[in-house]
């Protein structure tokens, strides 16, 4: 890969990845409304109002949706590039 080609991919790669942290947010307040069963907003780990186990489980499903989020943008973001430039972005 060129450094022309590896600067236009890194300056894609940040959008995209702006872009995916948005959208992760979004999918993990949709997923958490769905499973807690309440209109409560996620619990922040410091509010001693909240249960342990609510505030763990909001974190570590949130963990989840964000890796998994930014792993299929990563990869679209990646097959995107191959697909216009023939080149692996790596």
């Amino acid at each position: 890969m060129s450094q022309g080609s590896k600067a236009v991919y890194s300056s894609l790669s940040i959008a995209t990845s702006v872009a995916g942290g948005l959208l992760a947010g979004e999918v993990f307040n949709q997923v958490w409304k769905r499973l807690s069963h309440t209109e409560q907003p996620p619990p922040e780990p410091k509010d001693l109002n909240r249960s342990t186990r609510a505030a763990l489980a909001a974190a570590g499903l949130q963990g989840l949706v964000f890796g998994v989020v930014r792993a299929a943008v990563d990869r679209v973001g990646a097959r995107s590039y191959q697909a216009v430039t023939h080149e692996s972005p790596t």
